[in-house]
């Protein structure tokens, strides 16, 4: 379970409120986890314990997941 403590603080970041910054948040997130897989290789039970906690994250509520924000049902504009 070493290979968690990097992917874990992932999980911590948080969203930005302005829905301007959210395509950069996410950006960020998923080249850092490609990066992530990449170099380091988690062994396949972190990666699977990792992506469990997003899944989990992301179907607890709305407006919860790392990859896309709480726009659902009114639009997200600028202005």
């Amino acid at each position: 379970m070493y290979c968690l403590q990097c992917l874990i603080p992932v999980l911590l970041i948080p969203k930005p409120t302005n829905p301007a910054l959210m395509q950069t948040h996410v950006m960020f997130i998923v080249l850092y986890l490609i990066g992530f897989f990449l170099e380091r290789k988690p062994c396949t039970i972190c990666s699977l314990v990792f992506l469990a906690a997003v899944f989990l994250i992301c179907n607890s509520g709305v407006g919860n997941c790392l990859f896309w924000g709480n726009c659902e049902g009114h639009s997200c504009d600028n202005g």
